[in-house]
């Protein structure tokens, strides 16, 4: 590869980083919104069930499918500002050389079960769409709405960790709580 495909290869590289960090925005802001709608469907149906007396039947599967499109289609933001759980132990105990190739493995690994996973997810959306498949409830809702969640949550996670690994930079370290003085200050 000749210097110019190379800079057209880390133009492109660039392109998309902050084309997904866009969509991870949008992404991210629904998730946070659905976490929202989650919480007043649950405050509604506590309201309704033990204060009015009323049954209900369609606010937990609501609530259900707004936390499985909160999970899922903030993951890949997650990600990419190394917010996923991370086992450190190694990393402790290595030299810096190996655990720089231990972090690249780890981003390979996970970007190989997020294909494999996303692949998945997409062929169990097109199975509950084509098949028509609901929730066994009095509700019941197609199940083609959590499966596509998933399906874009998981393509997008796929795509963060490929963009991460093809520039062999691992997501930054897992966020630590600020520390804070203890005692009178």
């Amino acid at each position: 590869m000749d210097v110019s495909e190379a800079g057209e290869a880390a133009t492109v590289v660039r392109w998309a980083n902050r084309a997904l960090a866009r969509i991870n925005a949008v992404m991210t802001t629904l998730g946070m919104c659905a976490l929202v709608a989650a919480s007043l469907v649950l405050t509604h149906s506590v309201i309704t069930r033990y204060v009015l007396g009323y049954a209900t039947d369609w606010q937990d599967t609501i609530a259900v499918f707004c936390l499985v499109g909160a999970v899922f289609l903030s993951s890949a933001h997650v990600q990419s500002i190394g917010g996923h759980i991370a086992i450190e132990a190694l990393a402790e105990i290595l030299p810096p050389r190996i655990n720089r190739i231990r972090r690249v493995m780890v981003l390979w690994c996970s970007f190989a079960f997020c294909a494999f996973f996303a692949w998945k997810s997409w062929t169990l959306t097109y199975e509950a769409w084509t098949e028509g498949y609901r929730l066994a409830s009095s509700f019941s809702p197609p199940l083609s709405i959590p499966y596509f969640m998933m399906s874009v949550g998981m393509t997008l996670l796929t795509v963060q960790i490929f963009l991460q690994a093809i520039a062999r930079r691992p997501p930054p370290p897992a966020l630590e709580a600020p520390t804070r003085p203890v005692g009178n200050v």
